[in-house]
């Protein structure tokens, strides 16, 4: 029998052929840490099978990584496995959302994790099989499959990966990392719970406030969750977007608090359409009879993850969030 046919027949893959685990390839995986093969990292919820280092590397294995990304798999599964992320919840939402790992720090960069052009794409062994490997679990470790345990009606492509870092050789600001305080030498992870990158174009602006009054106004999109809830988001502003407001002298702390005063609607406009209900106003303290009260999209200034990735050219990437209850996870992991 194929071997590739194999597992495809089995459901063990994202529909997609895998690397056959033998017990030569697992070995050289575990290679790639020092940690104890039955180290147990955690259950996967729902199905709540155990994850353990022999089985997350496995799961690498098949997904296509070398032994050298092994560390950040483990670092980033162990992140999504606080009860914070809410990962049962995303498993059977209805939503099109996934775990976005934003991977900061030198070990990043030496593995090859792309940050530039074309981060969101294909063609990045490092992006494509650690973000498939932790998708890999979800599916048969914690049983997230479309019509068992997961509700999702469309899903997203980053269900197949979901695995960046920023591009710090063309950025002119600090990275997410460093604004929360981590020195450069450490690494670091941070998974959000996002919907597919929604590309803002725009050429024309050169001024700060104009562009990201452009950038504001896809932020407040009427069906997001984001402008309805308490939810975090990724906005991935293009080297040239955040080159644009760093000659202006407009720092990321800057773009970072105006996006959180700007970025909204008032009730009046919530009214016309999208997810508006009156309770989820009054759950936000606001008056939903008030209709010149002005909605933020950002909730609570953390949830707000400001990031510069990308190639160069005249767009950011928006990832509006989630509306079950997750909030993003942060931490550093190590490499040994």
């Amino acid at each position: 029998m194929d071997e590739f046919e194999f597992f495809l027949d089995k459901a063990w893959s994202d529909g997609l052929p895998v690397v056959t685990p033998t017990e030569a390839r697992v070995a050289r995986m575990l290679a790639g840490t020092t940690r104890d093969p039955d180290e147990l990292i955690g259950n996967i919820p729902p199905a709540l099978e155990p994850a353990t280092v022999r089985t997350v590397a496995i799961h690498a294995l098949m997904a296509g990584c070398k032994p050298e990304y092994l560390p950040v798999v483990l670092g980033g599964i162990t992140l999504m496995l606080r009860d914070e992320l809410n990962l049962n919840g995303i498993q059977g939402t209805m939503h099109g959302v996934a775990p976005l790992m934003i991977v900061n720090g030198p070990y990043a960069k030496k593995i090859g994790i792309n940050g530039a052009n074309g981060c969101f794409g294909p063609g990045f062994r490092a992006n494509a099989s650690i973000g498939r490997a932790i998708r890999l679990m979800l599916l048969n470790l914690g049983g997230g499959i479309a019509g068992v345990a997961s509700a999702t009606v469309f899903a997203t492509p980053l269900r197949y990966t979901a695995c960046i870092t920023e591009n710090t050789e063309r950025s002119p600001w600090q990275t997410l990392a460093d604004a929360r305080g981590h020195a450069p030498e450490e690494n670091t992870i941070t998974c959000a719970m996002v919907e597919s990158p929604r590309l803002c174009y725009d050429d024309a602006s050169q001024d700060p406030e104009r562009l990201l009054t452009g950038l504001a106004d896809s932020m407040s999109a009427m069906c997001s969750w984001n402008q309805h809830v308490r939810s975090d988001m990724v906005v991935a502003m293009g080297p040239e977007h955040a080159t644009i407001c760093s000659r202006a002298g407009v720092t990321r702390a800057d773009v970072h608090a105006w996006l959180i005063a700007h970025a909204g609607r008032k009730v009046h406009d919530l009214k016309r359409g999208g997810n508006w209900r009156p309770e989820r106003a009054r759950a936000l303290n606001i008056d939903p009879n008030d209709d010149d009260c002005f909605v933020p999209v950002i909730k609570d200034a953390r949830d707000l993850h400001l990031i510069v990735a990308g190639g160069w050219g005249p767009l950011t990437a928006i990832c509006h969030g989630w509306g079950g209850g997750s909030r993003a996870v942060h931490g550093t992991y190590a490499i040994s």
